[in-house]
């Protein structure tokens, strides 16, 4: 599980989020939704130890994150998967992957990309430079990359974003598949109607406070909330 309790969070001396409380439970997507500026990827960077956080806590797992840096919640098997710079762009495909598993020998390298070859579909890409593929090409290998190191809770944030409607389907199918892994998921998206028909929870962010909590089908036809804060139906 990932949980943030009373978490106030920002920039330097800019707070963005103002006591928000949050649970992601494996096996769940848990969709962030909210206007441009609701602090949605702020929520996302606190809990990955970028932003700064000015009081309240984070949990990954069952260990206390708050105080820890960012590189020691990946080795809690956290990974935040931003929208761009998220792959390598000078190595191939397959120098991306090994760079993520660099812990493991020969033998386990060539196991656990069999592994993820299965699970993600860029096989015919191995030896093409990242900064070749498309934007949707490198949210699959930042995911792949992510497997290759073990991960177990993923931080989506705007994975759909600028790609095409059939890629932004895609990368919405493979979260979809991480879910019915058993993994961790945190959704932050744009696309609200997208994001909350594939989500199990879905908590709404208006200026960096939580201001719905609970099913994301219950938002998703909640007509007042959407029309004010989501875009979902018209006046």
């Amino acid at each position: 599980m990932i949980a943030a309790k009373s978490l106030n969070a920002g920039y330097g001396k800019l707070q963005i989020l103002y006591e928000v409380d949050l649970e992601a439970r494996p096996g769940e997507i848990t969709a962030v939704v909210g206007p441009n500026g609701s602090g949605k990827s702020t929520l996302l960077k606190a809990i990955a130890g970028i932003a700064k956080i000015f009081g309240g806590r984070v949990y990954i797992g069952d260990r206390d994150a708050t105080k820890m840096p960012a590189h020691e919640r990946a080795r809690l098997g956290l990974a935040y998967l931003q929208q761009t710079k998220n792959v390598f762009q000078n190595l191939t495909v397959l120098e991306n992957l090994r760079m993520a598993a660099y812990t493991l020998d020969a033998e386990r390298f060539r196991d656990k990309l069999e592994e993820v070859l299965e699970i993600v579909p860029i096989k015919p890409y191995l030896n093409r430079p990242a900064r070749e593929l498309s934007g949707g090409w490198r949210q699959m290998v930042a995911v792949a990359m992510a497997l290759m190191r073990d991960a177990r809770y993923f931080l989506f944030d705007e994975p759909t974003a600028q790609l095409s409607p059939k890629f932004a389907a895609d990368i919405l199918t493979l979260i979809q598949k991480l879910r019915d892994m058993g993994h961790t998921i945190i959704l932050a998206e744009q696309n609200a109607k997208k994001a909350l028909e594939i989500s199990d929870k879905a908590y709404l962010l208006v200026s960096g406070r939580v201001n719905y909590a609970g099913p994301a089908g219950d938002l998703l036809n909640n007509k007042e909330l959407g029309r004010l804060y989501l875009g979902l139906v018209k006046p």
